[in-house]
Parts: C-alpha cells; sequence; structure tokens
C-alpha cells in the first residue's frame, strides 16, 4: 500500500541549542546544575558535551540536505544571544545564527526557529524565572531582538517547546532544576510562560513580518481505563492539566473554565492581574507544533488522598498500565501510533482544524552499536516506529485534519538532558570519541519517503 502526503508537506528533524551546541558565555541552568550535580546526570556526561553543532553546522546541514530535509527546527539559546538574559546581544552569537539560518536557506531547508527549549539563562533564574514577572519582560524583550535580527529570513517561530515541560520538571516531579516540588509556584511558572508566549506573539505582530508565529506543545492523549464516569473524570482532569493548560490558551485565547474553577476550589490558581485576559487572548497562534511520544493512561484513584501530602494532579487520578501495551523498553515509555491520529480528530473536532504539523516523535534506544551491520547501525525498528507514526497521520490527513509536516526527534544523536547520551534518536550515528556522524539505516529511508513525498507499506 502506498502512503502518499500532500505536496509540499514538510519533511524534516528537528533540535535544540542546548542539545547540540555545546558550550557558551552565557550560563544556563542546565550549567548551573551540571557543575553541582553531576551525579543526576547519565554517566556524568553535562551540557557542554554535545553533538558540536558550533563548529559543524556547516557540514551538519550538508547532512540534513543529504537526508532531503526541506525544513528543519532548532532554537536560538537566550543565554547565547544574551548572556545575563537582560543586557549587551552577544555579536559572536549574531554571527552564528545569521551563517545557520543563511546556509538552510541557501541549501533549499526552510528554519523553523525556537526561542525557548528549556535552556533558562542562569541570571533569570536567580531572579525566580518564570515565577517573576521580570523574566515575562526579559524574555519578551529577547524575543524581539529575535525577530529584529533574523525575521527577514525566518518565517517559522515557535516561542516555546514543550512549555508543560519546565513545570513538571522544575515545580513538580524534581526531574529539572530548580528540583522545586511545589503545585502553587508550579502553576505561577506555566501561567508566566503562557504571559511571556502571548508578549512575543504581540511583538511578532506589531512588526508586520512575512512569517508566521506558533508554539511547540508534546500532547499526550489521555484515555481512560474505562468508560465508568470515574474513570472518564480522571483522564478529563489529567488532560486538562496536562494539555488544555496550554493547548487552551494559545489556540481559543482562554483557560478551560473548569481548570480554573478545580484549581480555585483547592486555592492553587495563581495571582492574576486584570489585563492578563486581553494579553492571552492576543496569544493566539498561527502554526502549531505538535510533539508525540507516548499517550497517558489514566484510572480514578483507588484510594482517598493523604490530606496532609503537598497538592499534586495525582490527587485526581491514577495511572493505568494497559494489558497487552507494546513498549519502548529502553525509555519506558508506550509505543501507541494511533495516538497521532487522535491529538489530529481533537484537533479539528474541537479547536477549529488548526494548521499544525508534527514537531516532534521519535524513539531512543540504547546501545544502537549491536546493530550495526557492514559499518552501518540497521535501526529497522525506527523505520517501524515511524512508518507507524505516518500510516496514523496519513489517516487524519485523509480525514480532513489540516497538517502539513512530519519533523522527527532528531537528525544527529545528540545529549539529551539528565539521559545524556544513554538513548540514542538520531538519523545518523554520533561517535562520542571522534565526532564521526554516520547515516543510519533510518536515515536512509526517511531521504527515500522525503524525497517521493510517500512511502509503501504491506
Amino acid at each position: 500500500m502506498k502512503y502518499a502526503f500532500p505536496d509540499n508537506f514538510w519533511w524534516g528533524s528537528a533540535s535544540s541549542a542546548l542539545q547540540t551546541e555545546g558550550a557558551r558565555e552565557g550560563e544556563t541552568t542546565w550549567d548551573y546544575w551540571f557543575a553541582r550535580e553531576p551525579n543526576r546526570f547519565h554517566n556524568g556526561v553535562g551540557p557542554q558535551q554535545t553533538s558540536t553543532f558550533y563548529q559543524n553546522w556547516k557540514t551538519d546541514i550538508q547532512l540534513l540536505k543529504q537526508l532531503n530535509h526541506n525544513s528543519f527546527r532548532t532554537s536560538i539559546s537566550w543565554a547565547r544571544l544574551i548572556p545575563d538574559g537582560i543586557g549587551e546581544v552577544n555579536p559572536e552569537a549574531v554571527d552564528f545564527y545569521n551563517q545557520v539560518i543563511d546556509e538552510l536557506n541557501e541549501q533549499g531547508i526552510t528554519p523553523f526557529i525556537t526561542l525557548f527549549h528549556f535552556d533558562m539563562p542562569m541570571a533569570m533564574q536567580e531572579i525566580g524565572g518564570w515565577e517573576n514577572r521580570d523574566v515575562v519582560d526579559a524574555y519578551a524583550r529577547y524575543a524581539q531582538i529575535c525577530f529584529e535580527l533574523f525575521g527577514d529570513r525566518v518565517l517559522h517561530w515557535f516561542t516555546f517547546n514543550e512549555p508543560i515541560v519546565p513545570v513538571e520538571g522544575g515545580y513538580l516531579y524534581d526531574f529539572h532544576y530548580p528540583n522545586v516540588v511545589d503545585f502553587r509556584r508550579a502553576a505561577t511558572v506555566a501561567y508566566h510562560t503562557v504571559l511571556a508566549h502571548a508578549k512575543a506573539v504581540q511583538a511578532y505582530r506589531a512588526g508586520h513580518y512575512a512569517g508566521e508565529i506558533g508554539i511547540v506543545l508534546n500532547l499526550t492523549p489521555s484515555y481512560p481505563r474505562s468508560q465508568n464516569p470515574a474513570d472518564v473524570k480522571a483522564a478529563h482532569i489529567a488532560d486538562l492539566m496536562f494539555n488544555r493548560s496550554f493547548l487552551d490558551p494559545v489556540l481559543r485565547g482562554e483557560y478551560p473554565a473548569d481548570l480554573v474553577a478545580l484549581l480555585k476550589s483547592y486555592d492553587q490558581l495563581p495571582a492574576c492581574k486584570p489585563e492578563d485576559g486581553f494579553l492571552i487572548a492576543e496569544g493566539k497562534i498561527d502554526l502549531l507544533g505538535v510533539n508525540y511520544y507516548q499517550p497517558r493512561r489514566v484510572k480514578c484513584r483507588d484510594s482517598a488522598v493523604n490530606p496532609q501530602a503537598p497538592f499534586m494532579p495525582e490527587w485526581f487520578f491514577d495511572n493505568y498500565e494497559m494489558p497487552g501495551r507494546k513498549m519502548n523498553p529502553y525509555r519506558g515509555w508506550e509505543i501507541y501510533a494511533p495516538g497521532i491520529y487522535d491529538i489530529l480528530v481533537n484537533l479539528r473536532d474541537n479547536y477549529g482544524n488548526p494548521r499544525c504539523f508534527i514537531s516532534e516523535n521519535g524513539m531512543g534506544v540504547e546501545n544502537e552499536q549491536r546493530f550495526i551491520e557492514n559499518g552501518q547501525i540497521n535501526d529497522h525498528y525506527r523505520i517501524e516506529f515511524i512508518s507507524e507514526h505516518l500510516t496514523w497521520l496519513h489517516k487524519g490527513i485523509s480525514e480532513g485534519c489540516n497538517c502539513i509536516g512530519y519533523h522527527m526527534w532528531t537528525f544527529i544523536d545528540n545529549w539529551s538532558w539528565c539521559n545524556a547520551y544513554k538513548n540514542r534518536y538520531g538519523f545518523i550515528q554520533l561517535d562520542l570519541e571522534t565526532q564521526q556522524r554516520t547515516i543510519k539505516k533510518s536515515g536512509e529511508w526517511f531521504a527515500a519517503t522525503a524525497l517521493n513525498n510517500s512511502f509503501e507499506k504491506e
């Protein structure tokens, strides 16, 4: 069976500044945390040891070309461009990003640029990070500077990548710095991130640039264990907290009323100003990036909450392991390709069918060198993973969903936060000692799919 995609479909991959570029002048929260707790990072490998894109951008872009990318998403590092977050612009950073953007355009690869991909400048974190409205203003200024510097050649901008992750990681579940566990503070961080997003959108619109602006959200469909009302309610609350807390403001310009009511009833609402509502309404986007890796399966809680325990999302649901589920054992994530279709149908039916694309999808695998055949990693499992997801994506498009592209995470094996290089995601294998790049079987498969704008599957 042949699966053909619409004309001008975006084929590409995604990466980020912090995970690929290497050391920078301005310190980020990651540099700071790694210097103090290297034990929190796999094999003690920190954010200085990335895939050296800062040195090898030109040859790496040639590899993107070889993989027949017509588009590629990366981010600008706020801490590289403005080392203290608010002061002088670093001219070396401007040169670097200019060269990358110009080379991508020259090679026929459309640059998609994210402004914030988890890399808070440490100077900004020291004054409270996203808990402080001054940081919201500093981010808006940084965004404005980026638009002025690069907006003539970058036509697709994204304010944030997966903004729920710094909320979960830094303020709820202790897997990112600043390692706080406090729901009220988490809610404030999430709220101020939405305000920062809206200010950047406002600045972009005011500049009358030729392109478009959006956001990248990791949407994790919440599936109830059963249709029992208690399970359905549990899934609804999980969806409100982890998906709709960002999806509704950026597509509808307002928060879901039932989320506001729920948080209010537990006295967990962040402090709001009267003019915030107008600002959030101004933050409606042109383009939505959807990162999809795994579903969230939930059931109602079997036991009462301990009222002495800190308030957490899990007061309202428990995770549920579906029998017979297919797993990626290396990441501990369920593989569920129909989820990509369910996301698109939800956007079509409940959000006015916005222009969107799959901005990340991927599979991290450990010790891939055991699959080397004739000097090349035969990652047939990744080809199967991508083709299954693309099959469901194709179904969504054929049923009228407005999805116009597919980007894989990622093009070269890169540094991945606390996991460092434990799991590899790339189309291209990276040898850490030599920095040698070698295209995997999946890279060849993707190059052919992008070239033909289609693939065949039995």
